[in-house]
């Protein structure tokens, strides 16, 4: 039997990550992926993701205050440059849920940059808005964005380059904890592995309920969509900023990046499915909602060009998890909730730290698995 000191489990953004870290350490590491690298099934693919502080929950601003340096460092190791600095704004209308004191409030705690803007000054500055009355807009400096497919593939080959095995096309069928390790049973075979780290999205709990805890993920189909402007330099990353629009329903876009289109999309609209329930065809229904928001909001935005599915896998109130399995402390489990991608590298660094030495430094007392937990049914 092949024996590791961890095996990762799933090589989306936050697996890739772990992955890159360990073996940047020196541990001797296999990841695994049940699809072929670089596949569309996950939520890890695709151009672009936004990076920002501007969280209302201090827990995730102090966090993604480690994120900037480990990308930093990310782009450090791999020569490449990965963060587009460009701003960003969030837009908070009257009757929000998500009040501006809440991001106000997290970032002065962090020690982190912000102004508050009213409409007037949001039109002097970026008059591609259009805004109603009363819109109160928070506006962060340090906001960019990452490239997604492009990242996960440079953590691919950054854990290569230092001796980690790659395996795609290879499922995980199930873990057996054992006193000294786990061994990994697998559709190629089985492993040891000092410890391991599941980082399956919304197949986690095909892991982790044979051993007797399960989360109660929501899984669900969304989509972006890009439009072609008349004037796309208009839209350029010099020009307008990366945007959040802080309601129910929420949106979120982005300008020119890579090709004279700016992407939007909406946040979780509860389009359910299970993976296996996927058609990766579009809701209509949810695109001409977007079309009729981006019109009223971003009217020199163009015309839909094209329009492409992801999957969301929600955790009870989207709350990371970066945790060991209780009863089982050599399993490690990580769940994004659909907002991780900005917090790759340090969700990974920290993962591997957790394998290797059993501890980090960052405060990730918010992300327990206990607090998202639900029994699993008995016979």
């Amino acid at each position: 039997m092949e024996e590791f000191d961890v095996a990762v489990v799933g090589a989306g953004a936050l697996g890739s990550a772990a992955a890159h870290h360990l073996a940047l350490r020196g541990a001797t590491v296999v990841l695994f992926e049940q699809f072929e690298f670089g596949h569309v099934r996950g939520a890890s693919h695709d151009t672009s993701r936004i990076l920002r502080t501007s969280y209302g929950d201090e827990a995730y601003v102090r966090l993604a205050k480690s994120a900037y340096r480990d990308w930093g460092e990310l782009e450090r190791v791999s020569g490449e440059r990965i963060v587009t600095t460009t701003g960003g704004v969030v837009f908070v209308p009257p009757g929000s849920p998500y009040p501006v004191t809440a991001f106000t409030a997290a970032l002065t705690a962090q020690d982190l940059p912000f102004e508050v803007l009213d409409r007037d000054a949001v039109r002097a500055r970026w008059p591609q808005f259009t805004l109603p009355p009363g819109v109160e807009t928070v506006f962060s400096p340090d906001t960019g964005i990452v490239p997604a497919s492009r990242t996960v593939a440079t953590l691919q080959m950054q854990a290569r380059s230092h001796g980690a095995v790659l395996r795609d096309r290879t499922r995980v069928e199930e873990l057996r904890p054992q006193p000294d390790g786990v061994v990994v049973m697998t559709t190629a075979g089985k492993v040891r592995a000092r410890k391991v780290v599941v980082a399956a999205d919304a197949w986690t709990n095909a892991l982790i309920a044979p051993l007797g805890v399960e989360v109660p993920l929501v899984t669900m189909q969304e989509q972006v969509t890009y439009f072609g402007p008349d004037r796309p330099e208009d839209f350029g990353d010099d020009r307008l900023p990366v945007w959040i629009w802080e309601d129910e329903p929420c949106y979120y876009g982005f300008p020119t990046y890579g090709e004279p289109t700016v992407k939007a999309g909406r946040d979780a609209s509860d389009n359910r499915m299970t993976p296996d329930e996927r058609t990766f065809r579009h809701s209509e229904e949810l695109l001409d909602q977007l079309r009729t928001f981006m019109r009223g909001f971003l009217p020199a935005s163009g015309e839909d060009v094209r329009t492409i599915t992801c999957q969301y896998t929600l955790t009870p109130g989207r709350r990371f998890v970066v945790d060991a399995l209780p009863g089982h402390p050599d399993v490690l489990v990580a769940l994004g909730a659909a907002h991780a991608f900005k917090f790759t590298p340090t969700i990974g660094r920290i993962l591997a730290e957790l394998a290797l030495d059993g501890r980090t430094d960052d405060d990730i007392s918010a992300f327990r698995l206990r607090d998202v937990l639900a029994p699993v049914p008995t016979a």
